[in-house]
């Protein structure tokens, strides 16, 4: 189990959404996550993680048209381990921040990793600008997922079953600083 799931809650999610809606009304620059019962920090949406979050709801939604993809800033996901008779996520996608290598960054991904693995989230996408790399993880066990796949920017990547998409990444190129 990792060191998220081992924490006792810092509070309930009714208190997280109550501050986190009270952190939105007075700051732009500050968003908040409450990931395995803990408060993180995260950096705002820059204008191109935008662009990707357009680009990857384009290319889901052409070639899967009955799905949706909720962005972080447009709804909050709620997700538990046995997520409580709520219909199932297929994927889990992030795109990190620049200066992706600070150890905030580091334990805020690999936590949100474990969290969705454990939720039983079958397919999870990051999209590292830093690095031009596109990770599918997939196969999901209690402790983290089975299967990592690392890609560079520019190659076809295939989201597996149950998403089922491939992905042309020649257009990430241009987000790589």
């Amino acid at each position: 189990m990792t060191g998220a799931a081992e924490r006792a809650a810092q509070m309930s999610v009714e208190e997280f959404e109550k501050i986190a809606k009270l952190v939105d009304k007075v700051s732009d620059t500050v968003e908040l996550e409450f990931l395995g019962g803990q408060i993180c920090f995260k950096a705002t949406t820059d204008a191109d993680c935008k662009e990707i979050t357009t680009w990857l709801r384009q290319r889901c939604t052409q070639v899967r048209t009955e799905l949706r993809l909720y962005a972080g800033g447009e709804l909050g996901l709620l997700v538990g381990a046995d997520r409580e008779g709520r219909a199932g996520v297929l994927m889990a996608a992030e795109i990190a921040s620049y200066e992706t290598g600070s150890e905030i960054d580091r334990r805020h991904h690999t936590e949100n990793l474990a969290a969705y693995a454990a939720a039983g989230i079958p397919v999870h996408l990051l999209i590292d600008r830093d690095h031009g790399t596109v990770t599918v993880h997939s196969d999901p066990a209690a402790d983290g997922y089975r299967d990592r796949h690392v890609m560079d920017f520019g190659v076809k990547v295939l989201l597996p079953d149950p998403v089922g998409i491939g992905l042309d990444t020649e257009e990430l190129k241009g987000f790589v600083r």
